[in-house]
């Protein structure tokens, strides 16, 4: 079979990441005071017991869902505020927060990409949501394939934010930073927004380690499991991101129906995520337009 490709080209500049980056009756809602508004958008909250966590969502809009899973370190808002009131004009998106993160509860494991993916499965069964489209950025966009690989029945539409799959995709002093980091080196960003949102702000240096060692132990994903996506993607970066350009056409050209965008700027400036863009710069995030024909277009 044909494979359908189409590749979007921009020229651009440079910022570095610092950090790694219900059943029905289960539900909790939670229409509490930590519900952080978007553009005056309040979402319907909750929590789902979800493989021994207590799974933190929330639920913007009305339409077909959109899963949107954040990078490391990070909450619903500080990868994706400044992306919900649009998207959410016209489907519903619904938000998490993965183990340690946010107002999601820990478990005495290490964190991994395989765990997070199964975790959003079932947390979107407790929902009776038999398929969605996914969002992942960053380590989320890595969860969002592995959610692809893994459970591909749940899946319609992907797109993967600024992910990699082998270590080779990063240079490496990012490997090398990554064996070394600590906690100081995280952007005092991701510090408040767990510290604004949490239960427990004594877990912000739990969260940070367990995200640190993740990557810093990261082993290369095989060449195969890349091959087996059925969905329709779209692959997203910078072109200043983290990983390199190189490695995002690599990807595009092992998945199969895929689509690749190289924007302007670094790691997830596209979505105006919280480090990646000064709190007046006003204009929209390069990637909407994008991202709402890519999940528009039959």
């Amino acid at each position: 079979m044909k494979r359908k490709h189409q590749v979007i080209y921009f020229i651009g500049t440079v910022l570095i990441l610092i950090s790694c980056n219900v059943k029905k009756k289960d539900m909790k809602q939670n229409a509490s005071s930590k519900a952080i508004k978007e553009d005056g958008i309040i979402p319907k909250t909750g929590y789902s017991d979800v493989n021994g966590l207590k799974m933190y969502y929330e639920i913007y809009g009305e339409g077909k869902p959109l899963v949107l899973i954040h990078g490391g370190g990070s909450t619903i808002q500080t990868s994706f505020g400044r992306i919900i009131p649009a998207l959410s004009k016209q489907r519903q998106l619904i938000g998490v927060e993965l183990q340690a993160h946010g107002r999601t509860s820990d478990r005495n494991a290490d964190l991994t990409f395989e765990q997070d993916a199964d975790d959003v499965a079932m947390l979107l069964k407790n929902l009776d949501i038999p398929k969605a489209d996914f969002m992942g950025f960053s380590n989320g966009g890595m969860t969002t394939l592995q959610i692809a690989m893994r459970h591909p029945q749940l899946v319609d539409k992907i797109i993967v934010g600024s992910a990699l799959y082998k270590r080779s995709g990063a240079p490496p002093e990012f490997w090398e930073f990554m064996k070394k980091a600590t906690i100081d080196y995280m952007p005092q960003q991701y510090k408040d927004a767990y510290i604004k949102v949490s239960a427990n702000p004594q877990g912000l240096r739990n969260m940070h380690d367990k995200c640190a060692k993740r990557m810093a132990e990261f082993k290369d994903w095989q060449e195969k499991q890349l091959k087996s996506i059925t969905a329709k993607t779209l692959l997203i970066i910078g072109d200043a991101d983290v990983m390199t350009p190189e490695h995002a056409v690599e990807m595009y050209k092992l998945i199969p129906n895929s689509q690749l965008a190289i924007i302007p700027g670094g790691h997830g400036h596209y979505i105006g995520e919280i480090t990646s863009m000064s709190n007046q710069e006003s204009r929209q995030p390069f990637a909407i337009p994008l991202i709402e024909e890519f999940l528009d277009k039959k």
